[in-house]
């Protein structure tokens, strides 16, 4: 399990700031993606390989809704 309490959690400037948003925490590990409403709650952890792959494609504008 990665260890994430010490994480710099951070948000999009992008964000809305009524929390209605992701954090990311980066670690020389992995990534880690949690609900802002819920710090405590879930923590979704993805390789730094898989984080860049989905990166890469909302860059690209993969996910863009029409």
């Amino acid at each position: 399990m990665l260890e994430l309490s010490q994480a710099a959690w951070r948000k999009s400037s992008r964000s809305d700031f009524e929390n209605n948003c992701v954090e990311v925490a980066l670690t020389v590990a992995a990534v880690g993606v949690r609900d802002s409403k819920d710090a405590a709650g879930p923590v979704l952890v993805f390789d730094a390989e898989a984080w860049a792959a989905f990166v890469a494609q909302v860059k690209a504008g993969r996910f863009d809704l029409p």
